[in-house]
């Protein structure tokens, strides 16, 4: 599997409480929550069992703005987004874009970067 642009961190927490903790983060430093979804009820509605999965969409209009301003092809990826899921072993994985990866993509500024990346949020969202 090419994981080529993504980041992949394991959670000592299961998929829900990762997804609740990152969400809550987030609205404390005042970003959008556009959609959360339970990839693995709605994969069961379709006839397909899934070990936990969840996808949260969220983002900053602003600081998304800046990044469309500059090249509207960047909306392709925004807002921002990360999954949760169990694998086989019930271990919890978090994955989601690497900024560095969507700066070369469409040749975007240090500062414009800077606004994409949530990796500082996850981190310390796993750590506690």
């Amino acid at each position: 599997m090419d994981n080529k642009g993504v980041i992949i961190r394991q959670s000592s927490y299961g998929v829900k409480d990762t997804i609740d903790r990152l969400e809550n983060a987030l609205k404390q430093k005042n970003i959008t929550i556009y959609a959360r979804i339970d990839q693995q009820a709605e994969a069961l509605k379709g006839g397909i069992k899934l070990p936990a999965l969840e996808f949260l969409l969220f983002g900053n209009p602003a600081g998304g703005g800046f990044v469309m301003e500059f090249d509207p092809k960047a909306a392709l990826d925004l807002p921002l987004k990360v999954i949760a899921w169990d694998d086989d072993q019930n271990k919890t994985w978090v994955a989601y874009n690497d900024p560095a990866y969507i700066q070369a993509r469409y040749g975007l500024s240090n500062q414009l970067t800077a606004l994409l990346d949530i990796d500082p949020v996850v981190t310390t969202v796993l750590k506690h």
